[in-house]
């Protein structure tokens, strides 16, 4: 009996596997990403300024509270350009800095949503660093500090790195989901958010499997 529900799961694993294509449900990276775990790494491409990633958000948090333990969620913000403060296109600067600054300050979890808020509830100007500032004084963040850690070398160099990451993965809109830094999952592609999902766990099974190959 046993034997039997082995190979039943095993022809239902080959069934999935079968339901995705490379190039056409999702995109596999001519030149892999190099990722910094030894879990799956699975990265969301997202700016806090995008629409659909405001909706997308919830969904992925409670996609993500459901992870083995094999595998890890890491979040980039996505700036397009690499631009000054009073440039064209800072806009997505400043947001990539404030998620860098709330990383490294320790309350991520307190003000990544209220950031999401701030721009689509709010209709406020969440590029602004004293709206921005103003957030994490709500949740208990010294103003000087935040500056100090807003406008730091080390949160400059991350959104760097975010961006030349970015342009690696061949994002192309937000939110996009790259699994193992060799597969991109896109709404477009995947037709819906939901599909980004399930596109992602197949894409996360088939690393697992061929791991185990091993």
């Amino acid at each position: 009996m046993r034997a039997i529900l082995a190979f039943a799961a095993m022809l239902f694993s080959l069934s999935a596997f079968a339901q995705y294509e490379a190039g056409k449900d999702y995109i596999e990276l001519a030149v892999p990403l190099k990722t910094g775990s030894d879990k799956i790494q699975v990265d969301e491409y997202f700016s806090y300024s995008c629409g659909h990633c405001f909706k997308f958000e919830p969904v992925i948090t409670q996609w993500k509270k459901g992870l083995a333990d094999d595998v890890e969620l890491v979040q980039t913000p996505v700036a397009w350009q690499l631009v000054n403060k009073g440039q064209r296109g800072y806009a997505q600067v400043a947001l990539a800095k404030a998620f860098y600054t709330a990383k490294a300050l320790k309350v991520l979890d307190k003000v990544h949503m209220p950031i999401f808020d701030g721009i689509f509830v709010n209709q406020k100007n969440m590029s602004d660093e004293d709206e921005l500032k103003a957030i994490f004084e709500q949740h208990g963040v010294d103003p000087k500090k935040f500056e100090k850690i807003f406008n730091s070398f080390g949160v400059n160099t991350q959104v760097r790195v975010a961006h030349s990451r970015s342009r690696g993965a061949k994002i192309s809109g937000t939110p996009e989901i790259v699994v193992d830094g060799r597969y991109v999952v896109s709404a477009r592609k995947a037709g819906g958010q939901a599909n980004m999902l399930k596109i992602t766990d197949f894409l996360v099974n088939k690393i697992r499997q061929e791991k185990a190959a091993k």
